[in-house]
């Protein structure tokens, strides 16, 4: 029972991943791209997760983990160049 649910988030994940995909190539605006592109992140570590529920082993947790917190510096960066135009003051 709970393999079939694993398979089928996962789908879903996937099919979200190719929906901020497209919002990343054709977002109107540079914001809707950062965000978008933050959105893949989340759901880059939650397909991560369900991988790594499904083989059994927390090696998986931790990658998720390092993903997570890159993903929050270079939200941050990008941010703060689109603000200010420089990354290091």
């Amino acid at each position: 029972m709970l393999n079939t649910t694993i398979y089928i988030v996962s789908a879903f994940v996937c099919i979200a991943l190719v929906l901020n995909l497209w919002r990343l190539l054709r977002g109107p605006d540079l914001s809707d791209r950062i965000l978008a592109l933050d959105t893949m992140y989340i759901n880059s570590i939650a397909l991560i997760l369900l991988y790594g529920m499904h083989m059994g082993t927390n090696l998986y947790f931790e990658a998720a983990l390092l993903i997570a917190m890159l993903g929050f510096v270079s939200t941050v960066a990008l941010c703060k160049y689109l603000l200010r135009g420089d990354i290091i003051e």
